[in-house]
This record gives structure tokens, sequence and C-alpha cells, in this order.
């Protein structure tokens, strides 16, 4: 079917860009990862996601891990954990709903980022959930277009340190302190570790 729909068409023609914007879909957007995208890809510990429902209400939400925690398994294949986070499941829920999934790769240090749309699946018993501690789920998008997005408006950031709530191996997981408060303590789901006194509670990390 082609990246564009009428109306992009119609705002390439009013601003003339009809040509170049056929142009970079010819050259530049793929329908597989490379040897670059691999090597981008693995190297982000954040991403950003775009969903749908099925009446197209649209949800974004921001990813972050360690590094390589999304992995490349083939040339047409990426997996990532879900993590435990504030429990309402919305873009988990939707692709699970609609499968349609845009992701969004952002080196900010680098000033580089990467497009890479396809279709969802997750499943809570994929043979990589035990790779990934405390992940609750896999997601696997299998890729439809791939391309490199125009740095230029990136911002230019260093990394200060990643989150100590992401789950590693070697150490427990601190609890978020959000769900010791009032308004959340006496909903938590069963054996959450917040309900657990001797686990180390933290603000933020």
């Amino acid at each position: 079917m082609g990246l564009y729909h009428d109306k992009s068409r119609e705002l390439q023609d009013r601003f003339d860009t009809r040509r170049l914007a056929d142009r970079i879909e010819d050259r530049i957007v793929r329908d597989h990862i490379d040897d670059d995208d691999r090597a981008f890809i693995e190297a982000r510990d954040m991403f950003f996601i775009a969903t749908v429902d099925a009446d197209g209400q649209p949800q974004s939400s921001y990813k972050g891990g360690e590094p390589g925690f999304v992995r490349v398994l083939d040339e047409r294949t990426i997996a990532f954990p879900v993590y435990d986070g504030n429990g309402m499941y919305l873009t988990a829920g939707n692709l699970l709903q609609t499968k349609n999934v845009g992701l969004l790769f952002i080196d900010l240090e680098g000033r580089k980022r990467l497009r890479l749309n396809g279709v969802a699946s997750v499943d809570d018993d994929d043979p990589l959930l035990p790779a990934y501690p405390e992940a609750q789920l896999v997601v696997r998008v299998a890729a439809t277009e791939v391309f490199p997005n125009c740095p230029r408006y990136i911002h230019e950031y260093r990394l200060v340190a990643r989150s100590r709530f992401v789950p590693k191996s070697e150490c427990e997981t601190p609890v978020p302190k959000w769900k010791q408060s009032e308004w959340a303590h006496d909903v938590l789901p069963e054996g959450d570790p917040a309900a657990d006194p001797s686990r180390e509670v933290i603000a933020r990390g």
C-alpha cells in the first residue's frame, strides 16, 4: 500500500515535497533490519512506542531498560520485555487488540534516531521470558518499515544515571514509593513486592 495516505499526499503537494517523499521511501525506507540498524537498536537503553486501540484512540509510552533490552532476533523481528508498571496495560492492551505499533529509537548523545513500524505479538510463554528478570510478557514486532529520521531537531543530552528500577538478575529491584501511597497500597495485585515491608522503597531512581 505504500507509506503515504491521501492526507500525507495532500500536504506533500501543498508544500511541494512529493518528489522528496517518494525519493525517501524509495531510497531509505526498508522492510528489514540491517546490520547498522541492529547495532543501533541493541545499544539503546530506551525507546518510545505508539499504539492505537480498535477505535483508533492512541497511546504513546516511554520504555526503558539496560542497553540490549531490545533484541534483534533476525532481519525482520525485534523483541522487548514488558516490566511491571502502573497496572493500566494501555500499550500492551493495544498491542493485543490491534497489533500495529510504531517505535522510535533515539540516541540523545549521538543525535541519531530510527523508526521501526510493524505488527506485534505478545506472549507470556515466550522462550525469551527467562532472559528478562521480572518481565511479565515479551513483545515481538515483525518489522514492516524501518528508516532513519532526520536528526536536526534532537537536543543533545548526556546520561547521568540509568533508572534503579530496571530489573537485574544480580540485585533486588527497589519498590517505587507511589505503590505504598494511601490511594494505591490497598489495591495492589496479589504478591506485589510493595507489600513486603523489607523491600527497599525509593521515590525515584
